[in-house]
């Protein structure tokens, strides 16, 4: 299904134009919840968006290097009490790839924005998993979005220190400049157990199929290059120092065994915000919300109830 929302902006060139990305007809065949998939035009994007469910919107953000499917088994469960909204973020997946200058985390804000305009929704609660709750912080900061609720799942919000901060990053910004590393990244993933490796190292442990997603996109040198385009652009200081701003009820969802994002990242963020709520998942990595999706439904669902999107929980006596 496509269609159009005209807001009046030409669409912007795409960075990476000349690698492919995930083709819908091939890579999206038997794509999660294919049905609820839209394609719509905003922002000068063009955007795959999937939607399903009804009562107060939800906008679920997934992590850099990720897609829809992030959320293929936590949005069904979402759509029994919420209109859960996902999109592909810029360049990721089956969204169109902007100019490298918008590939920043407050551009990406921007065009979210946008395309939330065009789609008449305003989300009662956001969450975002990894680089995707930093996303959700910087729309709630700047005011394009008022959610009663943000949740951060295994939440990248704080910059990375010490020596990794040294040199990854402007590793990272290197890497950006170049169409072969995408190329070479992309081919690798071919190989048996790269990316079942690529998973594990994260401290989660997936199914069959949820692994066979994470491979389409990395096999695919456009999202390749879109993720290490975001990563090179990132800049986590200055919206941690507004952290303590944050309006909206923060619960702080991390694994106890994330490789990626330490648990004690969430407890930091928890003494800076004040009112929020962290809880750690015993046993679980990066994408605790892949492994166990009905244990953070309940406490997202838990959340929206104390916010006044649900009504009580009536318990019935015994």
């Amino acid at each position: 299904m496509q269609r159009a929302l005209n807001d009046n902006q030409p669409p912007r060139p795409s960075f990476a134009a000349s690698l492919a990305k995930p083709n819908w007809t091939e890579h999206g065949r038997d794509w999660p919840h294919r049905e609820t998939s839209v394609f719509v035009h905003a922002g000068g994007l063009r955007w795959h968006v999937q939607q399903m469910g009804r009562g107060p919107v939800v906008l679920l953000l997934h992590g850099t290097g990720a897609a829809t499917h992030s959320w293929r088994m936590l949005a069904p469960l979402l759509a029994e009490h919420f209109t859960v909204v996902a999109p592909d973020l810029p360049g990721h997946g089956f969204t169109a790839t902007p100019d490298a200058s918008r590939m920043s985390m407050a551009a990406m804000a921007q065009d979210l924005a946008a395309l939330l305009r065009g789609l008449g929704h305003r989300p009662a609660m956001v969450a975002g998993h990894s680089a995707g709750a930093a996303v959700a912080a910087r729309m709630c900061l700047d005011g394009s979005i008022a959610p009663a609720a943000l949740i951060g799942l295994n939440a990248a919000l704080l910059p990375i220190g010490g020596a990794a901060s040294r040199y990854m990053l402007p590793l990272a910004r290197m890497l950006a400049t170049s169409a072969l590393v995408p190329r070479l990244v992309a081919r690798f993933a071919r190989n048996p157990g790269m990316v079942e490796r690529m998973v594990a190292d994260t401290g989660s442990t997936l199914e069959p199929a949820g692994i066979e997603y994470y491979r389409r996109l990395v096999g695919s040198p456009g999202h390749v290059a879109a993720a290490i385009r975001m990563m090179a652009n990132w800049r986590l200081d200055e919206l941690a120092a507004e952290l303590p701003q944050l309006a909206p009820r923060l619960l702080l969802i991390a694994g106890s065994n994330d490789k990626t994002i330490a648990s004690h990242d969430s407890t930091r963020v928890h003494a800076m915000v004040p009112g929020a709520r962290v809880e750690v998942m015993q046993g679980l990595g990066h994408l605790a919300h892949e492994e166990r999706p009905h244990d953070v439904a309940g406490l997202m669902t838990e959340l929206a109830r104390e916010a006044g999107l649900l009504p009580p929980m009536v318990v019935a006596a015994e």
